[in-house]
């Protein structure tokens, strides 16, 4: 895989959330796994639908966070970016930047990442929103 795919992935995670208790790390399999709800940007037809989409990095050397908090299963987050750091090729650093502050960092021996839809869309409550409302003057 190429470190450019993780720009789309990145993308089509914009804005989806996850709870603390969603993220798995298996540090013996060198795997992480964490589970969204993502809005649809990609559908022209049902932009504002969501749908339950999991990420999985292989080839997981080490994960470290910066303002999480594991004891809290419940805590939700909101994905802002995921991006992807060159090592030495071809290794580097995959970061999940959450709104709020928060990240997770993993460092990987290679690009090894996949994304799925494992749900239906459906229409959530609400939408992120980002910063206020422009209002022209007419």
């Amino acid at each position: 895989m190429d470190p450019d795919d993780l720009e789309i992935m990145s993308a089509a995670l914009q804005d989806a959330v996850t709870k603390i208790g969603d993220i798995s790390w298996e540090s013996a399999a060198g795997r992480l796994t964490i589970a969204f709800n993502r809005l649809t940007w990609e559908t022209a037809d049902r932009p504002e639908a969501r749908v339950r989409a999991a990420i999985q990095l292989g080839c997981v050397l080490k994960v470290r966070s910066r303002n999480l908090r594991p004891a809290a299963p419940e805590a939700v987050l909101q994905l802002l970016a995921m991006t992807f750091e060159p090592g030495e090729s071809p290794a580097g650093r995959v970061t999940f930047a959450f709104a709020d502050g928060g990240d997770l960092a993993a460092d990987v021996e290679c690009v090894d990442a996949a994304l799925a839809d494992i749900s239906e869309p459906w229409t959530p409550a609400r939408k992120p929103h980002h910063g206020p409302d422009v209002i022209e003057e007419a």
